[in-house]
């Protein structure tokens, strides 16, 4: 059994709005993911410290540290699991598929305390597996405001997951306004 965690917070300064509500093709960018999720586990937990996912069904989750960024939202979900394993995932990645989140669920070695997707130009450190076990260095990476992502992995016992370049697509997170637009030109 797994436990999805969707981050959704985040000050999104370059999309100006709630990023994981952004519609794209006509749905919010968090319903895209929930969907994927769905193929995998139905135990779906959204990470978010205000009220504008509240219409949908599956249990909020606070910061329990706010202002940490992922970092502080994965703290909050692994604090919360009562599950080894657990999908990590950012609300900005409307294309990622059940397929993509299958295969990384499979092809995880239980020995890495996180597993990433990379491709040979970009690392995903916000769709993963990640352990309970790494709580204590999270938690220390957090008191030290050491916030990186890529500094967490390296501390970490982690297993990458290489993909093709053209496979990078389906894990864009999308930041902007303009990349919303070149996502919904590319698919047009």
């Amino acid at each position: 059994m797994i436990t999805a965690y969707i981050l959704c917070g985040g000050k999104s300064s370059r999309m100006q709005s709630e990023k994981g509500l952004v519609l794209f093709q006509d749905k919010p960018f968090v319903e895209h993911i929930i969907q994927a999720v769905l193929g995998v586990t139905s135990n779906i937990k959204l990470i978010t410290n205000g009220s504008d996912y509240d219409y949908l069904t599956y249990q909020k989750l606070p910061d329990l540290i706010v202002d940490k960024g992922p970092l502080g939202g994965i703290y909050t979900a692994l604090k919360d699991s009562e599950t080894e394993f657990n999908l990590i995932l950012s609300c900005d990645i409307p294309l990622i598929s059940t397929e993509l989140l299958q295969e990384l669920i499979s092809k995880h070695n239980e020995e890495a305390e996180i597993t990433v997707f990379a491709s040979e130009s970009r690392l995903h450190p916000l769709i993963g597996i990640y352990s309970k076990k790494v709580v204590p260095v999270i938690k220390s990476a957090i008191d030290n405001d050491d916030l990186k992502m890529m500094n967490l992995l390296t501390k970490i016992p982690h297993q990458i997951i290489t993909i093709d370049e053209s496979e990078n697509f389906h894990l864009t997170n999308i930041n902007s306004v303009d990349e919303l637009n070149d996502l919904n030109i590319n698919l047009s």
